[in-house]
C-alpha cells in the first residue's frame, strides 16, 4: 500500500507503526515506532491491509492520539475489514474516518476474516505462514 501511496504523492512523509498480534494471548503489541517529526500538526492516513478484530488499528490510533494528532485527522484505510473491526474502531475512536475497499462478515478460529483474502503478508511477500488459508472458491460468495 505504501508504494501505491507514493506513486500518487511524491512529497509524503511517512511514518512506521509495526504492530504484531500475539498469537499465544491474541494481544496486539507495538514492535516498531517511527514517526515523522511534528506529526501532530498532520492528517494521517494510518493503512492497513486487513482489520479483523480492530485490536491493532485501535492500538496505532491510540499511538498517534499519544503523539498528539487529533482524532478528527486520522484516516484509516484498509484493503478489507471484518464487520467486527469495523464497529471496534468505530465505536472506540468515533471521529476517525474508516475507508475500506470491503468488509466481510466474520472471523475463523485464526481470527482471519473470511471469506477474506488469506494472510495478505504471506500473500503480498510470497510466503506461506500459515495452512489456516487456501485459494479454493468454496467460500459461500457475498451477494451485493
Amino acid at each position: 500500500m505504501e508504494p501505491a501511496l507514493r506513486a500518487v504523492c511524491k512529497d509524503v512523509r511517512i511514518g512506521k507503526i509495526l504492530i504484531q498480534t500475539n498469537l499465544d494471548s491474541g494481544e496486539p503489541e507495538l514492535h516498531y515506532l517511527r514517526l515523522p517529526k511534528d506529526i501532530s500538526e498532520d492528517h494521517v492516513i494510518l493503512m492497513d491491509s486487513t482489520v479483523s478484530t480492530g485490536a491493532a488499528a485501535m492500538m496505532a490510533v491510540r499511538v498517534l492520539l499519544d503523539h498528539e494528532v487529533q482524532e478528527d485527522k486520522i484516516v484509516l484505510v484498509s484493503l478489507l475489514m471484518a464487520e467486527l473491526g469495523v464497529h471496534s474502531v468505530a465505536y472506540a475512536f468515533p471521529k476517525v474516518k474508516i475507508i475500506t475497499t470491503a468488509v466481510d462478515k466474520s472471523l475463523d478460529d485464526f481470527l482471519h476474516v473470511i471469506p477474506g483474502i488469506g494472510d495478505f503478508g504471506d500473500r503480498y511477500f510470497g510466503t506461506d505462514g500459515s495452512d489456516c488459508w487456501s485459494d479454493e472458491e468454496d467460500h459461500e460468495q457475498p451477494s451485493y
